[in-house]
């Protein structure tokens, strides 16, 4: 594939991996220093000299969640934000824009959600990252990725035996990411539906057990991947 996709966030977790993974697309990655998210005329600046047809915005605030509390205003500029300056600056210049988003967008109190479904959701990085996407949806050239991923290997030596969700690792994405760009709309991703403990185990005979007690933590986070299995069939 010869279009230029310009990767917002070029040193976060997933582009790292991206990089180096990447056989298939042209990609220029892009740090904060060379293009911050919250200066409209970094992006302007960039878009001009690149002259992108896509760009994959990836960058954002994550973890850790508690941030998403302890400072608002972080996480609303960086991913509410700067995530509509991206979209107000693809409108101008006709660019695709792909958004990665969560499926922590989902109330996560019943599972198995479809892109359809209305959201609800239970934290303040799930509301920071659907703020995000109400300015992506209002720009009809664009593709809005709801991802449930994790770095390789699991980060964690504890897992929940109580809480389901779609984790993939980042590799796994970077594998069907081809696949995707030329689509529109929104589009659930993530790997096989089961326990955050039964992923992390397949991958790592020690990993403990234990379960969720936090009832700020909703334990379905699964989500319908009809549309991306037919897809990637």
């Amino acid at each position: 594939m010869t279009k230029l996709i310009l990767v917002t966030g070029g040193n976060g977790r997933f582009a790292k991996i991206l990089k180096k993974k990447n056989k298939i697309l042209n990609l220029r990655f892009l740090s904060k220093k060379d293009l911050n998210i919250l200066d409209i005329n970094s992006i302007e600046k960039n878009i001009i000299k690149y002259k992108p047809k896509i760009i994959l915005h990836t960058a954002a605030l994550s973890r850790p969640m508690a941030i998403h509390n302890s400072d608002i205003i972080k996480s609303i500029n960086l991913n509410i934000i700067g995530t509509a300056n991206i979209v107000k600056l693809c409108e101008k210049y006709g660019v695709k824009l792909i958004y990665f988003s969560t499926g922590y967008v989902y109330e996560c109190t019943k599972g198995n959600y479809k892109e359809s479904d209305p959201v609800k959701p239970f934290n303040n990085y799930g509301l920071s990252k659907l703020g995000g996407e109400c300015a992506v949806q209002m720009y009809k050239n664009s593709l809005i990725l709801r991802i449930t991923m994790t770095e390789k290997p699991f980060a964690y030596k504890k897992a929940f035996t109580n809480v389901f969700s779609n984790y993939m690792f980042h590799e796994e994405m970077v594998e069907i990411l081809p696949k995707l760009i030329d689509q529109f709309g929104i589009i659930n991703v993530g790997g096989k539906s089961r326990s955050i403990y039964n992923f992390a185990k397949y991958h790592n005979k020690k990993t403990i057990k234990i379960k969720n007690f936090d009832k700020k933590i909703y334990a379905k986070q699964t989500m319908n991947l009809d549309r991306l299995k037919k897809i990637l069939s």
